[in-house]
């Protein structure tokens, strides 16, 4: 990673679709967002009730607010849920996510960081991951570097290190609040 200045971001409220895909090129999920900002833990977006997140063959409507990191490194997703979303933390483990014109793109890795209510925080999917990454074919060097990221992720998220934290992302979701942006917005 490099201390150069960061590609042109769009300005702060600014409405777009977050779109994964899978290593294959095949499309997943796409997020309905807003721009909120960058600190220096990375770039920032919000999601509101009713907004629309959806994949093929599946649509899931929010119900809280919502805030989604993304670090420079571009290898993971760190959504934090208002409450009283049962998921507090939903980490999406990925790769090469950036911005591609004023939208935020990534390949979804099957991993997921996940702090649920009731359970506490684990690593979601390895069946899916152990799956994928025969079918696709995942290089060994990325392989590797993903699991021990996971691990990592999951002390940090356990431990309540920064961005983890409820306080880091309740700025953000103050943020976002304050936009008073709804549904229909755009």
């Amino acid at each position: 990673m490099t201390d150069a200045a960061p590609p042109s971001r769009p300005l702060p409220g600014t409405r777009l679709m977050f779109r994964w895909r899978k290593w294959d090129g095949g499309t997943h999920w796409v997020h309905e967002c807003v721009y909120l900002g960058r600190d220096r833990w990375g770039d920032w977006f919000g999601q509101l009730p009713g907004w629309d997140s959806s994949r093929p063959g599946r649509v899931v409507v929010p119900r809280h607010p919502n805030v989604t990191l993304v670090p420079p490194t571009g290898d993971y997703a760190y959504t934090h849920n208002s409450p009283p979303h049962d998921t507090r933390t939903y980490i999406d483990i990925a790769w090469d996510v950036h911005f591609e014109g004023d939208e935020p793109t990534g390949i979804d890795m099957d991993l997921d960081v996940v702090d649920r209510a009731g359970i506490g925080v684990y690593i979601d999917d390895r069946d899916e991951w152990d799956e994928h990454r025969v079918a696709y074919g995942y290089p060994l060097d990325i392989v590797e570097k993903l699991e021990t990221l996971a691990v990592d992720l999951e002390a940090k998220v356990k431990a309540g290190e920064p961005p983890f934290d409820a306080a880091t992302a309740d700025e953000w979701l103050e943020r976002l609040a304050a936009l008073g942006l709804d549904r229909t917005d755009t």
